[in-house]
């Protein structure tokens, strides 16, 4: 299934060590072919982002970083978060001011997430701003669209399927 069609990411039920375990290892062998470095503290901080299965934000993974023998300075996490970022490994969620693992790593794509209100769960899926009423708008202006950022806010399966207090 191509990123154009692909379903969203992240709500449904899945074999969770298993994605985790190809996600790394598409990582490292994408690395290795494009003669990236995936060093031990970017691999961390991918894992860590594809175990939670949510955005974390820069503090949050520092203090996993600090908890798994990782250095605990700052500057150690937005490095790490910079290079999976601008490799695609990672998206930043700015509603959150965190960053969630791509779904999609590799394939050029816009994403767009849809964001839980409640447990802040995160769900990637595609966007097509280029094509939509954006794409038609910014070619009426001469306008030619580089990158789009698309969050929907709303409230995930999990949390519709709880029992209301």
């Amino acid at each position: 299934m191509s990123a154009g069609n692909a379903p969203p990411v992240g709500f449904e039920k899945h074999d969770h060590s298993a994605c985790v375990a190809q996600a790394l290892a598409a990582a490292e062998a994408r690395c290795a072919a494009e003669g990236l470095r995936l060093t031990p503290v970017r691999r961390k901080v991918l894992e860590l982002l594809l175990q939670k299965h949510r955005a974390l934000g820069a503090y949050a993974i520092l203090d996993l970083l600090r908890d798994a023998g990782f250095g605990s300075q700052p500057p150690v996490a937005y490095r790490a978060l910079d290079f999976l970022a601008e490799h695609g490994f990672v998206h930043k969620i700015e509603r959150l001011n965190a960053f969630v693992a791509c779904s999609h790593p590799g394939e050029t794509h816009s994403p767009a997430f849809m964001i839980c209100r409640l447990c802040d769960a995160v769900a990637e899926t595609q966007s097509t701003p280029a094509k939509g009423a954006l794409g038609a708008a910014a070619r009426a202006a001469g306008f030619h669209i580089e990158k789009t950022v698309v969050e929907a806010e709303g409230i995930c399966p999990a949390c519709a399927e709880k029992p209301k207090a």
